[in-house]
């Protein structure tokens, strides 16, 4: 579904991507690790069209993608809830939500996806009138990420969703993760949070300086010495860990 070769991104003197390879295919989760700085954000960035491309491709669903203006990345069918989560703190939750089907015009459909997300987050549609800022960063974080379904993506970009959440909000949001990918949504995660996203993800990627430096099943990943000792604390994979194929 995406196919992503060669490609490097610099921000003036500094290389941040260095001749990356990822591939995600239709259904999967794919998990992006790495530490502050690894360049994940920016492989997110260039996918979406907010960061240039210096050379390399990406494709999606085999039709070449690099650079294009970002509404007709969304337009085609990839979405991202970003990093921060990013919400509107003074439109109300129905508002921010709307936002996110700015490139939808029937009515009918779009009225089903909030629907669907309201599904997916009862708690937002208790709030729906509720301005965005105030709701808590659990709360924030649901809307970020129904935002990012109101445009019916097929591939959904997940840029740490964990971040700054407490630890029974962060499982209420990786089981959520896991209920949009069974739905049929593909999904590529960047998450520090390296045992949670290899729980549930079927393949990863260790981003490092800017290079892959490991990738492969998630479940061997969670074993691999390497990625144990450098991101897991030495304690290996979550308890949730289950060998997706």
């Amino acid at each position: 579904m995406l196919k992503i070769e060669n490609l490097n991104v610099s921000y003036g003197p500094i290389h941040a991507l260095k001749g990356i390879d990822i591939e995600v295919a239709q259904g999967e989760i794919v998990t992006l690790i790495g530490s502050n700085g690894a360049g994940k954000s920016t492989t997110l960035g260039a996918i979406t069209g907010l960061v240039r491309a210096q050379s390399g491709s990406i494709a999606f669903r085999d039709k070449p993608i690099t650079n294009l203006p970002p509404y007709r990345i969304v337009e085609m069918g990839i979405s991202l809830s970003p990093e921060g989560r990013e919400v509107f703190p003074a439109l109300t939750v129905r508002e921010n939500l709307l936002l996110g089907a700015f490139s939808r015009t029937d009515k009918g459909a779009i009225d089903q996806s909030f629907d669907r997300v309201y599904e997916l987050f009862p708690r937002l549609r208790e709030r729906v009138a509720q301005t965005a800022g105030t709701l808590s960063g659990g709360e924030q974080q649901m809307l970020a990420i129904g935002r990012a379904l109101m445009s019916e993506p097929t591939l959904l970009l997940l840029d740490e969703p964990s971040m700054g959440l407490a630890p029974n909000l962060v499982l209420l949001i990786f089981d959520l993760i896991e209920s949009i990918n069974r739905q049929g949504t593909t999904i590529l995660l960047i998450e520090q949070n390296a045992n949670m996203a290899l729980s549930i993800a079927n393949r990863a990627y260790v981003l490092e300086t800017g290079r892959i430096a490991i990738s492969g099943a998630a479940a061997e990943l969670a074993l691999d010495p390497r990625v144990k000792n450098a991101y897991l604390g030495g304690k290996g994979a979550a308890s949730k860990a289950h060998a997706n194929t």
